[in-house]
């Protein structure tokens, strides 16, 4: 009896276990626990080395000592050795562990099979201990995402636009803008937070979030115009650092070519430092991004003061006179000034400050728990910040006048009272001529750097401007190359995979750097800012879009493997987020919009055509079996109607590279228009290598190659027959499941053993009781890859072209010539990655070839339900069927007089080794029980009764040889034998008879006597 005091909420752990014994054992006192050894099993799972599990009379250890319980941080409750083991991390992770290798749980094959096993799976010996190596530089929330979204949100904008924004909207409609940009940044924040919160985050930042959610198909494409975004970001914010060095210089006097190159060459030089730290490592780079934080903090300290001290003078010359609530009301209502004097046009120039929340993710590699710091950092960045622009646009709309001159001698006093214009003239200052003329230089609407005016000490918001200009650009100079990274490593792209490779031991991307200082350059040279900034809106809001619908179309599908751990968020927020992102694309710039979509576009047709070999579980994927298993459903809803019949083959291929001429012929007629479905038996009892060789990803890997739509189902069985029937009853969903059997032609049934004849008619025969259409392909030159690898035309033993398994050698595959081989062992079976990987092109088929202005000569001697006549029209539907010419041939007279001896003789001779001869009927065995023990048996009273039968399948070989030897392909209505009362033996002889000698392809078709043709509409 095992009795355990659960912890609350914890079911998992047990804070308390006693084992007691029962009352046939030895009696213990009431409540008294006792050792585990005492319950010890007689039996151990042991090694060559000795026992890897261990008991010391207090815990279980592996071999190395190593304790299960702390390995698996849960209790035993086992009394014995066993090679089950508790819940551990490293069996969920698909990357290695530092310094270690990573633990496998054992698998089921090795927990129920009796086998000796020399190893614990979830062990690891002191060999497989790898050296440690040196643990790279990781951060936290606060240092790694939190105070660098911070700095990337502080950039240049704040600085020397915000007060230029203010004046243009107003103070209402600038808090607009910001809410606006804040609520889709939050919204963004929070797809981020959830999206990262849902497994272990690497390196790539954005583009790791949104490839592995929604694919390589949207990731790829995304995360080159985000990489692309952050490199014009660069330039952007290192324009306005050059504009405020330009601006000291122009008023201290100083000049070095004019103000536009002197922009260039300082933007250049600034740029070429940042690229030096960003060199010189990620920890060089967070200490100088510490030291901006602090500068800028100061710098807002500065200004807060500055607001508060009473206006001197020369300030209220510049229009700067304190809070004043006049001021406030006035600027409270927008002013729009120029080309760019709209909300749009406003909300263009602002957005981009808004879009440093993904500084942090783009590190994701760089930091110490991914899950934790970007959803904590990202959001409080994104709180402090927008509080600070809020606070910032209303102070400064309440202290400072629109328009000022700036000259001492403009007072009121020395003008006309009447005459004044502006609202200064109530705090005794005329700027009206400079208003009237448009000539002012300072106020809101006139000075970018207006916050230096306000400040208590210049210098500071200098420094904090420089701060924030170099804090983003080099944010930015980071994040673009370990984007870029990233996408260089999944190679989804030519070329750029050159740029994937990292150096020491924080995998630094040397070239990706390079690469983005190029970049940046480019753009510098234009020193504009109001022109860079609205070219990477558009980038950043297509990026958030496509987070925000990678947020909503994980959580819309319900895939089981989307479980974030941040809660706060909504799949109808995110949608909204989405919709909203690409609405304000086309309000900002139409033209900058629709070539950011053409290029997502166009990358995502690129990567849908390449198909890269990923797999990354997205949504995408859920998506599409969602709508897979919706649409199967909904099919049982309504019953099957005629006129939707299609014909849906299970093709018995066995590997399906060993037959490419059944899978061809096949596929022709069945692509995009009905369901195949290869099927294989692998026989043999269930074991990890049968079940492996039955259900191999090479297989679908071969097809997919050979573009072949069409699914793959392997089953294991005892004996070929009775996976057929496994086949025959278990493949399909619901109404798609096949309807006709397709498989080859037994062409060695003479060599094999009698009982393989009556296992491959009676596999035909459980496909007509299970209601299945028949087809049986015949070809001249067999249709196993390894016939035409033969010498002399050489046939091996027990072969047969319908089996599911080959006794093929792999070097007749690669086309070695050499004689035939003795047959290994039953349970071999060819390896199909033998013909994936094969470096010679895939063995081509007659099927593949146009067929030209050949014939399809169709026999349609019974009427099955049409089905002998719907595969002939579906040929003539493709391409390169389409010149053919249908011809139909039906019954008539095929009775021959003395010219069928010759025939009927050589008929005799195949059935001879199968017919009851009297010696056998003497004896002691009956023939009625010699027919039950040999089924392939033929009797004189079975010949004699099927003799009408036999003669038309002779006199149908020679219609077919006289009138068809030029045909593409022939279709003949398959003859039906009846159980019982046709032996195998003699059913395989017409089949042989029927199609033998032909040199076109021979189909012969049985449907299931169900109507699939009508000629009526309803």
């Amino acid at each position: 009896v095992i009795n355990t005091n659960c912890s609350h909420g914890v079911p998992n752990r047990f804070s308390e276990l006693n084992i007691h014994l029962s009352q046939h054992e030895v009696p213990a006192a009431p409540n008294e626990g006792i050792s585990l050894s005492a319950l010890r099993s007689q039996f151990s799972v042991n090694g060559e080395e000795g026992p890897k599990y261990g008991f010391d009379g207090s815990k279980y250890h592996y071999g190395d000592g190593t304790s299960v319980a702390s390995q698996n941080s849960s209790q035993i409750l086992t009394g014995y050795d066993t090679l089950d083991v508790g819940p551990n991390y490293d069996f969920y992770a698909n990357t290695n562990a530092q310094g270690r290798v990573r633990r496998s749980r054992p698998s089921l094959f090795q927990l129920h099979s009796n086998i000796e096993v020399s190893r614990a799976p979830g062990d690891s010996s002191e060999d497989d201990v790898e050296e440690p190596q040196s643990e790279p530089t990781r951060f936290g929330w606060v240092k790694g995402v939190m105070i660098r979204c911070m700095l990337n949100i502080w950039g240049v904008i704040l600085y020397l636009r915000l007060p230029w924004i203010t004046a243009q909207a107003g103070i209402g409609l600038t808090w607009v803008i910001i809410l606006l940009s804040s609520c889709i940044t939050g919204i963004t924040g929070l797809s981020t937070s959830a999206i990262a919160t849902n497994g272990r985050v690497k390196g790539g930042g954005t583009y790791f979030l949104i490839s592995r959610s929604l694919g390589p198909e949207l990731g790829g494409s995304i995360g080159l115009i985000f990489a692309f975004a952050n490199a014009v970001a660069v330039a952007m914010h290192t324009v306005g650092f050059a504009e405020t060095v330009q601006a000291l210089m122009q008023e201290s006097g100083a000049s070095i070519v004019d103000p536009i190159n002197d922009i260039r060459i300082i933007g250049v030089i600034t740029v070429t430092c940042l690229l030096a730290i960003s060199l010189a490592g990620m920890e060089w780079e967070a200490k100088a991004q510490v030291l901006f934080f602090i500068v800028i903090l100061v710098s807002f300290a500065n200004y807060i003061v500055g607001t508060i001290i009473p206006a001197t003078p020369q300030k209220q010359a510049k229009g700067f006179f304190s809070y004043q609530a006049d001021i406030f009301a006035e600027n409270f209502v927008p002013n729009w000034r120029g080309p760019e004097g709209n909300f749009f046009g406003m909300f263009s120039i602002f957005f981009p400050s808004a879009t440093g929340i993904l500084a942090g993710a783009n590190i994701s590699g760089d930091l110490k728990d991914p899950t934790v710091a970007i959803p904590r950092g990202t959001l409080m960045a994104i709180f402090w910040t927008t509080l600070s622009y809020l606070i910032i646009a209303a102070t400064i709309g309440a202290c400072l006048v629109r328009d000022a001159s700036g000259i001492m001698n403009d007072t009121l006093a020395m003008s006309s009272a009447d005459s004044c214009q502006g609202l200064a003239c109530q705090y005794g200052w005329d700027f009206t001529d400079c208003i009237t003329n448009r000539t002012c230089t300072y106020g809101l609407s006139n000075q970018y750097q207006s916050m230096s005016l306000v400040s208590g000490f210049a210098p500071l918001i200098t420094a904090g401007i420089f701060g924030a200009t170099l804090s983003s650009a080099l944010a930015c100079l980071v994040s673009a190359p370990k984007v870029f990274q990233c996408l260089c490593k999944d190679n989804l792209y030519p070329v750029i995979g050159f740029f994937g490779k990292g150096n020491g031991k924080n995998d630094e991307p040397i070239r990706g750097y390079v690469l983005a200082y190029i970049i940046a350059v480019c753009f510098v040279l234009i020193a504009e800012l109001n022109t860079i900034a609205p070219i990477i809106s558009n980038f950043f809001l297509c990026s958030y879009a496509l987070i925000n619908f990678s947020c909503f179309h994980a959580s819309i599908t319900n895939s089981p493997g989307w479980r974030p751990s941040f809660r706060f968020y909504s799949k109808w927020m995110s949608l909204l987020g989405a919709v909203v992102s690409v609405i304000i694309m086309f309000l900002l710039t139409w033209w900058a919009a629709l070539i950011a979509i053409g290029i997502v576009i166009f990358l995502l047709g690129y990567v849908l055509y390449k198909r890269p070999s990923v797999n990354w579980g997205s949504s995408v994927q859920a998506g599409s079996y969602n709508m897979a298993l919706s649409y199967c459903v909904s099919l049982n809803q309504v019953d099957d109607h005629i006129k939707n019949y299609r014909p849906q083959c299970l093709v018995l291929t066995g590997p399906p590279s060993c037959r490419p001429a059944l899978v061809d012929f096949v596929g022709t007629f069945t692509k995009n228009l009905s369901l195949m479905i290869c099927g294989n038996v692998v026989t043999g009892g269930p074991s990890p290598a049968t079940l492996d060789t039955a259900s191999s990803n090479s297989h679908v890997t071969w097809l997919n190659k050979r573009q072949i739509k069409s699914f793959y189902h392997g089953v294991v069985a005892n004996d070929l027959r009775t996976g057929v029937k496994m086949l025959l009853q278990g493949a399909g969903l619901g109404r798609i499941r096949p309807n006709v059997l397709l498989t080859g032609f037994k062409r060695d049934w003479r060599k094999d053993k009698p009982s393989c004849i009556d296992n491959y008619i009676g596999i035909l025969h459980d496909a007509f009781d299970l209601q299945y259409g028949v087809c049986v392909l015949r070809m001249r030159e067999g249709l196993d890859v390894f016939r035409q690898a033969q010498t002399h035309g050489e046939e091996p033993n027990n072969q047969e072209d319908f089996m599911f398994f080959y006794n093929i050698p792999l070097f007749i595959i690669r086309g070695v010539n050499t004689s035939v081989p003795p047959a290994p062992p039953a349970n071999f079976s060819l390896d199909p990655d033998a013909m994936v990987t094969e470096p010679q092109p895939q063995p081509s088929t007659v099927f593949q070839s146009q067929q030209g202005k050949k014939t399809i000569d169709v026999y349609w001697l019974f009427d099955d339900g049409g089905l002998t006549l719907l595969l002939p029209y579906l040929l003539t539907r493709k391409k390169r069927w389409a010149r053919c010419k249908v011809r139909v041939f039906v019954g008539g007279d095929i009775q021959r007089k003395e010219e069928q001896r010759k025939d009927v003789r050589r008929f005799e001779d195949l059935i001879g080794p199968y017919r009851i001869n009297t010696a056998q009927k003497d004896g002691h065995v009956t023939a009625e029980q010699l027919n039950q023990d040999c089924p392939w048996m033929v009797s004189d009273e079975e010949i004699e009764t099927n003799k009408p039968k036999t003669l038309r399948q002779i006199r149908l070989n020679e219609v077919l040889q006289d009138y068809s030897r030029d045909a593409a392909i022939i279709i003949v209505t398959m003859p039906v034998g009846r159980r019982g009362q046709c032996p195998s033996a003699l059913y395989m002889a017409w089949l042989e008879t029927l199609s033998r000698d032909l040199r076109p392809p021979v189909l012969l078709v049985r449907g299931n006597q169900e109507n699939v043709l009508t000629f009526y509409c309803q």
